[in-house]
C-alpha cells in the first residue's frame, strides 16, 4: 500500500507539472500578432493670413507703483508669533517690496500695556525681527529693513479692553525717510 501511495503521488506530480507546462505553451501560441500601425499622414499646412501690422505704442506701459500704505501685523498675546490672519497682510507686503528692492523701510514694533516696560520692549523688538524674519524668508534683502521696539509708548486705542489690547500687539511697516 505504501508503494502505491508513492506511486500515485509521483504520477500525480508529474501529471500537474506537465499541465502548467502546456497552459504556458497554450498562451504563448495563443497570443495574437500585433495589427500592423499605419504611419500618421503628414499634417496640412495652413495658409495663414498675413498679420496685419500694429501700430508702435506710442509710450511704454507704465510700471505699477508699489502700494507701500499696508495694514498692522498682528500677533497672539505675549508672543512674537504672528496671528494667522496676518499672512495675507504680509503676503501682500512682500509682493509691494518686490516692486522696488531698493527701498528701505523701518519695521516698528508695539505692544499692549500688560508687562513690564523692559519686557513689553523686549517683545515689540522681537516682533519686529518675526516680521523682518517673514520677508527674508519671501526673498527680501535683510538689509533694506531697521527695527524698532516702541514698547507700550505709542498704543493706536485704548489698552483699558482686550480688543484695544489686541490691536496694540503689532508691527508696523514704514518706509525709511
Amino acid at each position: 500500500m505504501n508503494l502505491t501511495k508513492k506511486l500515485f503521488l509521483t504520477a500525480l506530480i508529474g501529471l500537474s507539472t506537465l499541465t502548467m507546462y502546456s497552459c504556458k505553451t497554450k498562451k504563448l501560441a495563443a497570443k495574437p500578432a500585433p495589427a500592423p500601425v499605419a504611419p500618421p499622414p503628414p499634417p496640412v499646412e495652413e495658409k495663414k493670413p498675413e498679420p496685419t501690422p500694429q501700430p508702435a505704442p506710442e509710450k511704454p506701459a507704465a510700471e505699477e507703483k508699489p502700494n507701500f500704505n499696508i495694514g498692522n501685523i498682528q500677533f497672539e498675546f505675549n508672543s512674537a508669533v504672528l496671528k494667522t490672519a496676518s499672512f495675507a497682510v504680509l503676503d501682500k507686503a512682500v509682493a509691494e517690496i518686490k516692486k522696488a528692492p531698493n527701498t528701505k523701510f523701518v519695521l516698528n514694533g508695539h505692544s499692549s500695556a500688560e508687562g513690564t516696560p523692559e519686557h513689553n520692549m523686549s517683545l515689540s523688538v522681537d516682533r519686529a525681527n518675526s516680521v523682518k524674519s517673514y520677508f527674508v524668508n519671501a526673498g527680501i534683502n535683510a538689509a533694506n529693513f531697521t527695527i524698532v521696539g516702541h514698547g507700550e509708548k505709542e498704543p493706536i486705542t485704548s489698552n483699558t479692553t482686550e480688543e484695544g489690547r489686541i490691536l496694540n500687539r503689532r508691527t508696523e511697516i514704514k518706509v525709511q525717510q
